[in-house]
């Protein structure tokens, strides 16, 4: 059998498309690598609410396979306009693809984890914003 990841050094693209094909056939579970932007409004409790829940999902259910970067939108404003934030606190997930943003309330785990794909959306009714 297949090592999901395979151990050692980075794969040629040819070997990468390989292990995803004998993953699929496998119905081994997809390990997706998580690319998340968390923009918070300075250092107010609502931000310090919403950095703490989204790092502690993060941990709980993608330890390992995230990148979480917190954007202060008073030190970075240059960042609202590219990357099209109208609010805070917007958690804007880029990859795996299609991009999400979760805009707003980030106390609901479960709204959280709907919206990383992480939990079945027919469970709640979330909506995401497409990008």
């Amino acid at each position: 059998m297949t090592d999901f990841p395979p151990s050692g050094d980075s794969l040629s693209p040819s070997d990468e498309t390989r292990l995803e094909f004998e993953r699929l056939l496998s119905g081994a579970p997809a390990q997706d690598h998580y690319v998340l932007v968390l923009f918070v409004t300075g250092s107010t409790p609502k931000s310090a609410q919403a950095i703490s829940v989204v790092r502690a999902l993060c941990e709980k259910h993608l330890a390992g396979r995230y990148e979480l970067e917190v954007v202060d939108i008073y030190q970075s404003p240059g960042r609202l306009a590219a990357d099209q934030i109208l609010a805070a606190p917007t958690l804007l997930k880029k990859e795996p693809f299609p991009a999400q943003r979760l805009v707003g309330n980030l106390d609901d785990s479960e709204r959280v984890l709907i919206g990383l794909n992480l939990k079945s959306p027919a469970e709640n009714n979330i909506n995401w914003l497409e990008v």
